[in-house]
């Protein structure tokens, strides 16, 4: 027994290292499978193809001249976390809409940087963070939303430090989605916060690892969650329970416009429509035929975008 016990402690050890520890991926070669797998559920129609490659195209033509600059921020147990800072133009140096840009799970800022050329544009004066443990952020485990949470409040001290009546929009896509909804739970966010875009939310990270740990791993999902939960709060100091959306929403008062892909393969755009109805805030669904996981954008660039100048605009009006 007791060996077993020793194996199966090695085993659930070896499965929160192997889906949460970058450092521990990469020896895997955990990162580029994740990848491949990822990019073969994705819907690969020749729009989105042409679309995701002209908004590249976009994007690198503006990061030209982009004026920005690197900040830093730093944690309360000692983690040192980057982001980008895009300035907006002269012309609108006097604006208050700020935003925060938030990548997803294994991702990187510069992922997301498509998103902060329109914000860009739009007047925004735009943060985009690396997340915990992720890009050129320190940390020892990836926060699935949960410690991120935290870590983006620091952002949004920042941007109050810049400017004390900031008008705040957080952007997420998936992982970073779920952060922005957790953001929300939280009683102390401050009121500058006025809008979150969340883009293929997850409900909660522990329902997540319910359905990859089997996908990923070919391994039963329980009793291996529950003792993930019991490893991660040792080891990382946080439970997948708490990192959930559902129970931030049906807290929150955060106008929030929910987007979600209806051919997403990796999180059903049944969590966005479960996360939409319990949400105790203003709110707008908004459910892109054809487009898979974060390709809402590259689907229908013009309706995705629309969506958000609108619904934006009835608040800021």
């Amino acid at each position: 027994m007791g060996l077993l016990a020793a194996l199966y402690v090695a085993l659930v050890y070896f499965l929160v290292s192997a889906a949460l520890v970058p450092s521990f991926m990469e020896k895997l070669e955990a990162f580029e499978r994740i990848t491949e797998e990822s990019y073969a559920v994705q819907v690969q129609t020749s729009d989105i193809k042409v679309n995701h490659q002209a908004i590249r195209n976009e994007t690198n033509e503006w990061l030209l001249t982009a004026q920005c600059q690197k900040i830093t921020a730093e944690t309360e147990d000692g983690y040192l976390l980057a982001a980008e800072e895009f300035y907006t133009d002269s012309s609108v140096k006097d604006t208050h809409k700020w935003v925060l840009v938030l990548h997803g799970y294994t991702g990187w800022k510069e992922e997301m940087y498509p998103y902060a050329y329109w914000y860009h544009e739009e007047g925004y004066h735009v943060i985009v963070p690396d997340l915990r443990c992720q890009g050129e952020s320190e940390g020892d485990f990836i926060g699935m939303g949960w410690t991120d949470h935290y870590d983006c409040m620091l952002w949004i001290q920042y941007i109050l430090s810049q400017d004390a009546d900031a008008w705040i929009v957080i952007h997420g896509q998936s992982m970073g989605a779920a952060t922005a909804l957790i953001m929300t739970g939280e009683e102390d966010l401050p009121s500058n916060v006025a809008a979150v875009i969340s883009d293929c939310a997850y409900t909660d990270a522990y329902a997540m690892f319910e359905d990859k740990i089997t996908e990923w791993f070919s391994l039963p999902a329980f009793p291996l969650v529950d003792s993930a939960c019991l490893m991660l709060r040792v080891r990382g100091g946080y439970n997948l329970k708490d990192a959930s959306a559902m129970n931030a929403v049906k807290k929150s008062k955060t106008p929030t416009l929910f987007i979600h892909g209806s051919a997403d393969a990796m999180i059903s755009a049944q969590m966005s429509k479960d996360l939409y109805e319990a949400a105790n805030c203003r709110k707008e669904l908004l459910i892109v035929e054809g487009a898979g996981h974060a390709q809402a954008l590259d689907k229908d660039p013009v309706l995705y975008y629309g969506t958000i100048r609108a619904f934006l605009a009835q608040l800021s009006s």
